[in-house]
């Protein structure tokens, strides 16, 4: 009786914590430098969010260990609600798979709230190379072994795993190059240094309007609105998808009324059309989902990534 009643305590103490979130200020911790995508839907989301509930949002970059120094941080925060993570898949479904060792796991020590946004990508080659689409891009490449490089911004990046999961889909091999940002691999593509670069459609859409690089894909199931006249790669290659996706999480063991309220809140924010009209331009779908869907989607991508880093033999850095 004593324990069933100490439970019951419990419960109603947690009931009561919950509804009185949040009653003081909430960090969204950024893995990741300030300027990206990340960082600009964290705040973004701060700005709104505080406006709502009336408590100040402060985001934080914390960045290095291939963002798992940050995400570290909200795995160790209390489970309280109060230290969010707004991270990269890469975190959950590459980290475990290459980087070094850490003192934490991403798939128990977090707990999902919702998934924010989709970023899509763009396979461009140089306005020199003699192709003009995907299917001929791979045609180039069987008549060509060993002669097309492909950039990347590391062994764990979205750029090298995408790359090779087009490799391995259209059944060439080209030679990869990594790069410390996709700046200098952006630069070496247009002088033709490499010859293949997926990345974000906003750093190399102005480069293919003025001639110097050609888009010949997207890495979305289906065409995307704003640049519907370049095809996706699965109009080529069925079943093709890459895309990245971006989540907000928590400590583990966070009480579930408040992963209920800041789920419901991030989806109102998310449901803006003046915050769709503000960020989709950019190369960002924002999608929001139940803390079930994202942890099937994480389970899924897990396993989907694990396949390609084995098949490519990729190793940590």
């Amino acid at each position: 009786m004593k324990r069933w009643i100490a439970a019951a305590l419990a419960l109603v103490a947690s009931l009561a914590f919950g509804q009185n979130f949040p009653d003081r200020p909430v960090k969204i911790i950024v893995p990741l430098p300030p300027g990206g995508s990340p960082d600009t839907i964290a705040r973004t989301l701060a700005t709104h969010v505080q406006t709502a509930w009336g408590q100040p949002f402060v985001v934080e970059n914390r960045t290095g260990g291939s963002q798992n120094i940050g995400a570290d941080a909200v795995a160790k925060s209390p489970p309280d609600g109060y230290t969010w993570l707004l991270a990269p898949d890469n975190v959950f479904v590459i980290n475990p798979y290459i980087a070094k060792a850490t003192s934490f796991d991403p798939l128990s020590d977090l707990a999902p709230v919702t998934e924010v946004a989709r970023i899509h990508f763009l396979l461009a080659v140089p306005a020199s190379l003699p192709v003009n689409s995907v299917r001929e891009l791979i045609a180039y490449a069987k008549a060509h072994p060993g002669e097309l490089n492909f950039g990347s911004s590391g062994n764990g990046s979205p750029q090298r795993l995408m790359t090779e999961l087009f490799q391995l889909t259209a059944g060439i091999k080209m030679n990869h190059v990594p790069y410390k940002g996709a700046a200098p691999a952006v630069a070496d593509l247009m002088a033709g240094r490499i010859q293949v670069w997926i990345g974000a459609p906003n750093s190399l859409l102005p480069h293919v309007k003025e001639g110097r690089l050609k888009g010949l894909g997207t890495t979305a199931a289906e065409r995307l609105a704003y640049i519907s006249d370049i095809p996706a790669i699965a109009e080529t290659l069925p079943g093709y998808a890459a895309d990245t996706w971006l989540g907000v999480f928590v400590a583990a063991k966070t009480p579930g009324d408040i992963v209920k309220k800041i789920n419901i809140e991030i989806a109102r924010v998310l449901g803006n059309p003046e915050v769709k009209a503000k960020l989709e331009p950019q190369g960002i779908e924002l999608v929001t989902n139940s803390p079930a869907e994202l942890a099937k989607l994480i389970h899924a991508d897990y396993a989907k990534w694990g396949k390609v880093i084995k098949e490519a033999n990729i190793r940590g850095e």
